[in-house]
C-alpha cells in the first residue's frame, strides 16, 4: 500500500518541482553586500546582482529592499547575457553621488546598453542634481550633466511604477530601442531646472508611454529624430515644457519622425501644451501621421505650436530656414485656457510649409475670451467647432 501511495504522490512531486524550477532565481543586492545607508558605495554589489543574473539561462530576478543605496556610475551591458528574462524589482531608493562631478562628465548614471528583456518595477532614482543646476545658473564652468536612466540600444523593455527625482538633465532617455513600454512612470524636478526632460526618445520604434506624471524643467516627453510608432496616453504634464516633438533638424541628414499619438493628457502652468519644433537650419528631416487628441490645457502659454524657426541668440543657424517637411498633423478636442492671447501658433517653414494641418473641435479661451490663432506658411482645414477661429 505505502510503495502504491508513493507512486501516486510521483506527479505531484514533479508539478512541485517543476513550478519551483520555473519561478525565477533571486539575487537580492543586500546579500551582495549592498548597504541601504545611502552613504556606502554599494555599486559593485550592484554590478556583481547584474553579472549572475545575467549568466543564467533561466528567468531572473534582482531585488533592491527597502532603503536607500548610493550608487556611482553604472552600466549594464546586456550583449553577453544569456537570459532574456531579467527582472529588477526595486522597493527602495537609488541615489547619486551628491558631488555632480562623479557623474557629470559621464553622460548616464545608470546605464543599460543592448539588453533584450528587461523588465524594472518600482523604485526611485534620485539623481541629486540640484548642485549641478546652481553651478549652471551661476555661469561657472560646469560638467554637461548626466541622463538619470539611460536605456541604448536594448529591445522587449518594461519600465512600470519607477519615480525619477532631481535628475541632473534627462531623466529617462530611450535610444535606439524596439517595443518599450513605460507605466505608472513620476518625474519631479524644479521648473527652472535645466534640460530635465522626463523621458527622451529617440532613433526607437514602438515606445508606449501610460499613466504618468511629469513636474520638471524642460519637455516632460521629448521626440528625437528617428522615432516612429509612438503612443503617449494619460500623462499629466506641469511644471515643463510640454510634449515635443524636436527639437528637429540640426543636421542635415536626419532621420524623420512619423506615426505618433498623444492622447489623454493635462497640461497645467506648463510653457507648452503640443508642439513640434524644427531648427531654422537645412535638412532632409519630415515629421508625419501625427495625432494630437483629447487634451486639456490649464493656463499653458502656448497650447498649440509649431515652431520652425527655433534659433536661440541667432546662433548656429546659417540659412534660417528649417528644410523639415511637417505634414498630415492633427489636433483633435484640444480645449482649456490659454496663458496668452495666441493660442494656437502655427510657425511654418517658408521653403516648406506646413500641409495637412487639421483642427477639430479644438475650444481654447484666454481670459474668458476665444483666444487667437496665427498661421503662417501652413495649410490645411478646420471642422467641427474651432475656437479660436481657424487661420488655415
Amino acid at each position: 500500500m505505502m510503495r502504491t501511495m508513493s507512486l501516486l504522490a510521483l506527479p505531484f512531486l514533479f508539478m512541485f518541482f517543476s513550478a519551483s524550477l520555473a519561478a525565477p532565481l533571486t539575487y537580492n543586492v543586500q546579500s551582495l553586500g549592498a548597504r541601504p545607508d545611502g552613504r556606502t558605495d554599494s555599486t559593485k554589489s550592484f554590478m556583481n546582482a547584474w553579472t549572475v543574473a545575467c549568466a543564467s539561462a533561466n528567468p531572473t530576478m534582482i531585488y533592491v529592499p527597502r532603503g536607500r543605496y548610493l550608487l556611482r556610475n553604472a552600466f549594464f551591458d546586456g550583449q553577453l547575457c544569456k537570459s532574456s528574462a531579467i527582472t529588477i524589482r526595486i522597493d527602495g531608493t537609488l541615489v547619486a553621488p551628491s558631488d555632480y562631478n562623479v557623474n557629470g562628465n559621464a553622460g548616464y548614471w545608470i546605464k543599460f546598453q543592448r539588453v533584450n528583456g528587461l523588465s524594472i518595477y518600482g523604485g526611485t532614482l534620485d539623481g541629486q542634481g540640484t548642485g549641478l543646476w546652481a553651478c549652471k545658473a551661476s555661469s561657472r564652468s560646469c560638467p554637461t550633466g548626466a541622463t538619470t536612466l539611460a536605456i541604448d540600444n536594448s529591445n522587449n523593455i518594461i519600465i512600470n511604477g519607477l519615480s525619477s527625482l532631481n535628475s541632473q538633465i534627462i531623466h529617462i532617455g530611450i535610444v535606439g530601442c524596439r517595443n518599450v513600454k513605460l507605466q505608472g512612470v513620476s518625474v519631479s524636478a524644479s521648473g527652472r531646472s535645466p534640460n530635465t526632460d522626463g523621458i527622451h526618445v529617440q532613433s526607437s520604434s514602438g515606445v508606449t508611454i501610460l499613466n504618468s506624471h511629469f513636474a520638471t524643467g524642460d519637455d516632460c516627453v521629448s521626440i528625437g529624430p528617428g522615432s516612429t510608432n509612438l503612443w503617449v496616453e494619460n500623462v499629466s504634464c506641469g511644471p515643463g515644457h510640454g510634449i515635443s516633438i524636436g527639437s528637429l533638424g540640426w543636421d542635415l541628414q536626419e532621420a524623420g519622425v512619423q506615426n505618433v499619438t498623444v492622447k489623454s493628457s493635462t497640461f497645467t502652468g506648463s510653457q507648452n501644451g503640443v508642439r513640434i519644433k524644427t531648427w531654422a537650419r537645412s535638412s532632409n528631416g519630415f515629421v508625419r501621421d501625427v495625432l494630437f487628441q483629447h487634451a486639456v490645457m490649464i493656463n499653458v502659454q502656448n497650447p498649440i505650436i509649431i515652431d520652425q524657426n527655433y534659433c536661440p541668440d541667432n546662433n548656429d543657424c546659417p540659412n534660417h530656414v528649417s528644410g523639415v517637411k511637417i505634414s498630415d498633423v492633427t489636433y483633435q478636442d484640444i480645449h482649456g485656457t490659454s496663458a496668452t492671447p495666441i493660442a494656437v501658433n502655427l510657425d511654418c517653414s517658408k521653403e516648406y510649409p506646413c500641409s495637412g494641418i487639421r483642427l477639430e473641435d479644438v475650444s481654447l479661451t484666454y481670459n474668458d475670451q476665444p483666444a487667437e490663432a496665427s498661421c503662417i506658411n501652413a495649410g490645411g482645414s478646420a471642422s467641427g467647432l474651432v475656437e479660436p477661429s481657424s487661420c488655415l
